[in-house]
């Protein structure tokens, strides 16, 4: 690591000042060129203990950056790893205020609940089909801190992967009854389709990221606990929107998902 304590506490309450209070601000390696990856996860730890001490629940984790084609243009080899909160979550066909956020972005993922505890080094596909409960469609709405939506993979990390709020619903699917390779997956806005997609786009089955997420927690020492929800990460580019926009996901056989903006 790079940055003292002080530096990473001071950094972490930064970034939660402006998501709290939708601020937007510049990436913080402007100011901190050498900062690492142990670094980056180290603000976003230090943002996950402000919130639970202040009484928020974790209300699940999510995957970033989970396509191979990105994943080779930002020249790394692992997705990036986040949390979602207890007051970022919307209910199916809910409102999502539009104050509360700076530049909220929409994006199509397959959610998995999982039955069994997980944890690496090792894991792979067929232990997260294993220990998975089920998986459900879901929408993760995306708003990063920084101005214009520019950063950089460190500056992301610490911002907790541009998490804000998402929505979860549909039908339930045991893990073995589909093929989550060949889900399709529309997005449409305001009842026209703005992207489609398939499971496969997610580094070729959504299990992988969370395969990956073990292996992440692993090597920290920790594991991704039963019962635990996991956003797999986006399986479309994400899609902007703006006061009065109504997004609807439809995903093959796990039904529809929606939510507005207001």
């Amino acid at each position: 690591m790079k940055l003292d304590k002080t530096t990473i506490d001071k950094l972490a309450e930064h970034l939660e000042y402006c998501e709290l209070n939708a601020r937007d601000t510049l990436k913080i390696t402007d100011d901190h060129p050498d900062m690492d990856w142990d670094d980056a996860y180290a603000i976003q730890d230090e943002i996950r203990r402000r919130k639970i001490a202040r009484g928020t629940r974790i209300a699940g984790l999510k995957a970033g950056l989970t396509s191979f084609a990105k994943m080779k243009q930002m020249g790394v080899e692992t997705p990036v790893f986040g949390f979602v909160t207890d007051y970022g979550a919307i209910p199916d066909g809910g409102e999502i205020k539009m104050k509360e956020l700076i530049h909220p972005k929409v994006e199509p993922e397959i959610v998995f609940v999982m039955k069994r505890a997980l944890k690496g080094p090792g894991c792979h596909i067929g232990a997260v089909l294993a220990a998975t409960d089920f998986i459900m469609p879901g929408i993760e709405v995306i708003d990063s801190r920084y101005r214009d939506f520019k950063f950089d993979l460190k500056s992301v990390i610490a911002d907790n992967t541009s998490s804000s709020r998402f929505v979860v619903g549909g039908r339930i699917k045991v893990a073995d009854a589909v093929d989550m390779r060949t889900l399709g997956v529309v997005l449409e806005k305001n009842g026209e389709v703005v992207a489609l997609g398939a499971g496969a786009a997610v580094l070729g089955h959504p299990a992988t990221a969370i395969a990956l997420l073990a292996n992440h927690l692993g090597a920290r020492g920790e594991e991704i606990p039963a019962g635990a929800m996991i956003l797999s990460g986006g399986i479309t580019e994400a899609v902007a929107v703006k006061s009065g926009d109504n997004i609807t996901l439809r995903v093959q056989d796990l039904g529809s998902v929606s939510c507005r903006f207001v």
